[in-house]
C-alpha cells in the first residue's frame, strides 16, 4: 500500500510539474506564423484517394480556422512529385517515387522551418514523413518527435510484410537501424542521412504491430504507450509521461506527426489501414491541446486522411476530425477561445 501510494504521489508530482510548464509557455504560441505545405502523395502505399488529404482539409475551412485562431498563415500550396514509369519493387513498393517524393518534401520543410515557420504539412501517406522529419532536423537538430499512430512504422525494408513504405519511415530516419537499410539498393534515398535517436520518439496510441517492429521497440527499449497503456493509464499521464521521457528539460522543439488512423474508425473510417480500439475524438485533441500548451510544437504533419475510402458519412467525420486535431494543435480550446486583448463592446 505504501509503495502504491508513493507511486501515485510521483505521478502526480509529475503532472503538476508538466502542467505548470505548459502554463507557462502555452502563450507563445499565440499569433504564430504558420506555413502550410500540401503533400498530396500516395505511393507510400497502395490505395488511390490518400492523395487527395490536402485538399479535402483545405475545403474543410482548414486555412480559414487557423486565421481566425489569431496565426498569420502562409499557405505554400501543393508540391508537384514526379511520376515513375519504371520503378520495380525493390525490397520495398515504388523506391524511386518515394525516394524523390520525400526529397521534395525534405527542402520544402526545411526551408519553411528556417524561415521560422510553425510547418503543418498535409499528407498524403505517411512515407511524406521521412521528408518532413529529416528537413526539419536540419533546421532543429534538436527535435523530439510524438508519433501518433495504430501503427510504429518502423519495419526496415527487409521486415516489412507489405513492402509499402508508409510503413517503414522511421527506419529511414534512426541512427540505430541505419545498418538494417540495404542503401545500396536504394540509390533514390542517396541524400538521406538518419536524423534521429531511438531516445528522441515517443509512440502513442499503438495497437497494430509486426513482428519487426515489436523486436525494434524492445530491443532498443524505445518510449512507447499502446492503447492499452491510454486504457490504463489515462491519456493525461501517457502524454506527460511521453514528453517528460523525449524532452525532460523542455527545451527541444516538438515534432508531432499524426496519423488519423490513431483515432478509432468509427471517427476515421475513410483512412487506408483502419484498427479497431483507437483513441477517441476526445483523447485524440487531448494529445493536440497539450502539445500546444507547450509552447514548443514546431512542425507537424496530418496524414493518411483518404476520402475515397468508407462511406460518406466516414468521410465527412474523418475530415472534421482532422481538422479539429489541426487547429487544436495551434490552440483552439474546446472550451473557447479568448485572444490577447478582447474587450467588451460598451454601448
Amino acid at each position: 500500500m505504501a509503495c502504491r501510494r508513493t507511486l501515485q504521489l510521483c505521478r502526480t508530482g509529475l503532472l503538476r510539474n508538466f502542467d505548470r510548464q505548459q502554463q507557462l509557455r502555452h502563450s507563445r504560441s499565440y499569433g504564430r506564423d504558420v506555413a502550410i505545405i500540401g503533400a498530396p502523395f500516395k505511393k507510400g502505399q497502395r490505395l488511390a484517394g490518400v492523395e487527395q488529404g490536402p485538399r479535402v482539409m483545405r475545403e474543410a475551412g482548414l486555412i480559414e480556422k487557423l486565421r481566425d485562431l489569431g496565426h498569420n498563415v502562409e499557405d505554400r500550396g501543393d508540391l508537384n512529385f514526379d511520376a515513375f514509369k519504371d520503378d520495380p519493387r525493390n525490397y520495398v513498393l515504388n523506391p524511386k517515387a518515394v525516394g524523390a517524393a520525400t526529397k521534395k518534401v525534405s527542402k520544402a520543410v526545411e526551408q519553411a522551418v528556417r524561415d521560422d515557420k510553425l510547418t503543418v504539412t498535409l499528407g498524403g501517406d505517411h512515407s511524406i514523413s521521412i521528408g518532413t522529419i529529416h528537413g526539419h532536423a536540419r533546421a532543429e537538430p534538436n527535435l523530439c518527435l510524438l508519433w501518433i499512430d495504430a501503427h510504429a512504422d518502423i519495419n526496415t525494408p527487409l521486415t516489412t510484410p507489405s513492402g509499402n513504405i508508409h510503413g517503414t519511415p522511421l527506419s529511414f530516419l534512426v541512427n540505430q537501424l541505419k545498418d538494417t537499410i540495404p542503401w545500396a539498393a536504394l540509390p533514390s534515398f542517396d541524400w538521406l542521412q538518419p536524423c534521429l535517436n531511438i531516445t528522441d520518439i515517443a509512440f502513442v496510441g499503438l495497437r497494430d504491430l509486426d513482428p519487426g517492429e515489436r523486436y525494434i521497440l524492445q530491443k532498443f527499449n524505445i518510449t512507447s504507450f499502446s492503447i492499452h497503456e491510454v486504457d490504463r493509464f489515462g491519456i493525461h499521464e501517457v502524454i506527460a509521461r511521453s514528453l517528460e521521457a523525449v524532452n525532460p528539460k523542455g527545451d527541444r522543439p516538438i515534432h508531432m506527426s499524426f496519423d488519423i488512423d490513431s483515432v478509432d474508425p468509427a471517427a476515421t473510417g475513410a483512412t487506408g489501414t483502419p484498427v479497431p480500439g483507437g483513441l477517441t475524438f476526445r483523447e485524440g485533441m487531448f494529445i493536440a491541446e497539450h502539445v500546444y500548451r507547450t509552447g514548443l510544437l514546431s512542425a507537424l504533419d496530418l496524414v493518411e486522411v483518404n476520402p475515397e475510402v468508407g462511406s460518406r458519412q466516414d468521410k465527412v467525420n474523418t475530415v472534421m476530425t482532422a481538422v479539429e486535431v489541426l487547429t487544436a494543435c495551434l490552440g483552439k480550446k474546446r472550451e473557447g477561445n479568448l485572444l490577447p486583448g478582447y474587450q467588451l463592446p460598451m454601448p
